[in-house]
């Protein structure tokens, strides 16, 4: 036996003995239903554990029997297509495979007479037969009370309900637990009328009172005991005082845990009273308000998991539970795909002086994916201005179809001021998997706008673009339409943080061009011959709250960086520039799904874009506001908002509404 293996089995005993003292200390410290304790383990031993190698002692959990079972709330008073909502309970329920599924009455709409009861009733069983585990009824009010023609039934549609679900009560026993089924409409014990809402009709026979004291008696040895009812009697008002006669009958027993119940169409916990848990469902399929869903007004079951001094108690809303082997690579990598897709919408919307406008406008969706797609879209704005028609357009595409979705756009003449807002195309797609959907987040396309706008007059003083480390200015990339060969990139810039990751301008994304300043290293990167070539100071060179200028020019045999007009890296690189889809950033780096990233915080001004390496040589003068010739394919000298938008003094007008908080300050 090897050194580690000796010393393993050796600190494996010391431990051993010490849990073994804690699960005897705890056994005897807690009662049957402790909440939120952490579960029994014991420290590994060699029967259960192995390894070659010596590391920190593991725990396992102790070997002691644990299940778990479901509890589904009313299924009726609601619309027939409740029915639905229960069948997807059960689909759920089959993947978590629990041990056994009780429910808690009002199974059927009832209120009728036998042959609607009886639809009814094998409507709602051939759902839940489809349940892998055994499922237990309980009789609620929809149940058994009966409204029909001719004389009432004695004890109305009890008989049915006994003779095609089950007992009114009965109990069972299961991994030394016990289940007891309530039944909480037996109706005034005199009259045998029925209803809820007044107490003479809600108190428990003595028959069944009896029964349930004979039962209480035969669980006495049972680590739990778990009540099923339809009413939560212990809320008193119209049910009265009843509950509690039988509550104290459940206390002299000393190890009923739980008891749960329905009808209210809620979840509602009412705490522990003497040990026992007081526990309410909501709905799987009834009516729902829907009010509050996070605060229990929703379409759920509960889940218990019982071990010997404890039980857990979750609730799952129905719907929410995820298949594993439905989620297949092939599901998984179209749904990353379609959370890229963006609808094509060619040209742009050429708004007058006025900022009037009426065209049309197609859009185009082609589905990559191996799957159906539903696609819905909605154009909107939050300028009222704006109207659309339709309002939206729906339509399935099927595996590799293109659809084209026109829209008429217009906007009524009036000034293009600072309260205009965009208009924007929202698209939501759902994946169509076979007997399954999955929705992909939304995403919201602002429709391409080309203003015409009247240039702003040269401030008397410097302005610049105040860049908050959240806002960005974003050019699309269609419009940015920079050629493969030389260009040169510049501006100046004044920066409040440079701590981190910091992206000035650019649209790097294993492809493309940017300015980065991260930890006050300055840095222009090209991607090149399938490689970057990275022109970056080896050193911090910039200091917060003090401004630059820096230039990047690629020649087509070299990638060069300068700041303040020296000369700081050289790269030799050639080739072609490989391309990409995403927007040009200012204030920001992009990401692979066209956001922003890596935020800029501070002063940013002149930003410019030219088609030829301007720069050569060792060092030149920067202009403080450069001017726009045949060259410049971007110019933002920030002078002014010309309604939303920052101005564009190049020949091509690609001028800019902000993302964010983006001001313009005096330098």
């Amino acid at each position: 036996m090897n050194r580690a293996r000796l010393l393993l089995i050796s600190l494996l005993s010391v431990a051993l003995s010490a849990s073994i003292a804690s699960q005897r200390a705890f056994a005897q410290d807690h009662d049957h239903n402790t909440i939120g304790q952490p579960h029994p383990h014991l420290p590994a031993d060699e029967s259960r554990f192995t390894t070659n190698r010596v590391g920190n002692l593991l725990y396992l959990p102790a070997e002691a029997d644990a299940f778990t079972f479901a509890v589904f709330g009313d299924r009726t008073g609601g619309p027939a297509e409740g029915i639905e909502v229960l069948k997807q309970a059960v689909k759920d329920t089959n993947l978590i495979e629990p041990d056994l599924v009780m429910t808690v009455g009002d199974l059927v709409e009832g209120y009728n007479d036998k042959p609607q009861w009886l639809v009814q009733m094998h409507e709602y069983k051939g759902v839940m037969d489809g349940l892998l585990m055994p499922w237990f009824p309980v009789a609620g009010n929809h149940d058994v009370y009966w409204r029909g023609n001719g004389p009432k039934p004695k004890g109305e549609n009890e008989s049915l309900f006994e003779t095609n679900f089950g007992p009114l009560w009965y109990a069972f026993e299961h991994k030394n637990s016990w289940f007891i089924a309530l039944y909480s409409d037996e109706g005034n014990p005199l009259t045998g009328d029925k209803g809820f809402g007044q107490p003479d009709r809600q108190r428990m026979s003595d028959e069944q009172l009896d029964w349930l004291r004979d039962t209480l008696a035969k669980a006495k040895d049972a680590d739990h005991i778990f009540l099923f009812l339809h009413h939560p009697r212990w809320l008193g008002g119209g049910y009265g005082d009843d509950w509690d006669r039988v509550h104290n009958v459940l206390v002299e027993a000393g190890n009923v845990t739980a008891v749960f119940a329905g009808h209210i169409h809620q979840m509602r916990y009412d705490g522990v009273r003497d040990g026992i848990e007081y526990v309410t469902l909501a709905t799987v399929g009834g009516a729902q308000s829907a009010v509050a869903p996070q605060a229990g007004y929703l379409h759920q079951f509960h889940l218990v998991t019982v071990r010997k001094n404890q039980i857990a108690l979750a609730s799952i809303p129905v719907g929410e539970v995820m298949d594993v082997r439905r989620l297949t690579g092939e599901v998984s990598e179209a749904a990353a795909a379609l959370a890229r897709m963006r609808p094509k919408i060619p040209g742009s919307i050429d708004l007058d002086a006025s900022g009037a406008v009426s065209t049309d406008v197609s859009v185009a969706i082609e589905n990559m994916v191996d799957y159906p797609l539903e696609v819905t879209l909605t154009p909107a704005s939050a300028d009222s201005r704006w109207v659309f028609t339709p309002d939206h357009l729906h339509r399935v595409l099927n595996v590799a179809e293109a659809g084209v979705f026109e829209f008429h756009v217009s906007r009524i003449d009036d000034a293009l001021d600072a309260t205009y807002r965009p208009a924007m195309l929202d698209l939501n797609v759902d994946l169509l998997a076979e007997g399954l959907r999955y929705s992909i987040p939304g995403s919201s396309t602002p429709f391409p706008v080309q203003p015409v706008l009247k240039a702003p007059a040269v401030p008397a003083t410097e302005m610049a673009a105040d860049f908050d480390g959240r806002s960005v200015m974003a050019i699309d990339s269609e419009q940015v339409g920079l050629p493969d060969g030389p260009f040169t990139l510049e501006c100046w810039f004044n920066s409040h943080d440079l701590r981190g990751r910091r992206g000035l301008v650019g649209k790097t994304e294993m492809s493309e061009f940017g300015f980065f300043v991260s930890d006050g290293k300055p840095e222009f990167d090209v991607f090149l011959d399938g490689r970057y070539a990275e022109a970056r100071s080896d050193e911090a060179l910039l200091r917060p709250w003090q401004w630059y200028h820096i230039a990047g020019v690629f020649d087509g045999k070299q990638v060069r960086l300068y700041l303040d007009g020296q000369l700081i890296k050289t790269v030799a690189r050639s080739g072609s520039r490989r391309t990409n889809a995403f927007p040009l950033m200012i204030g920001a780096d992009v990401d692979g799904n066209g956001n922003p990233t890596s935020f800029f915080d501070g002063l940013i001004d002149a930003v410019r874009l030219s088609t030829v390496a301007r720069y050569t040589g060792e060092h030149f003068t920067p202009q403080r506001r450069p001017a726009c010739d045949a060259d410049t394919l971007l110019l933002y000298n920030m002078d002014a908002f010309v309604g939303p938008w920052l101005f564009d003094e190049s020949s091509r007008a690609v001028h800019v509404v902000p993302r964010g908080e983006v001001t313009l300050v005096s330098e």
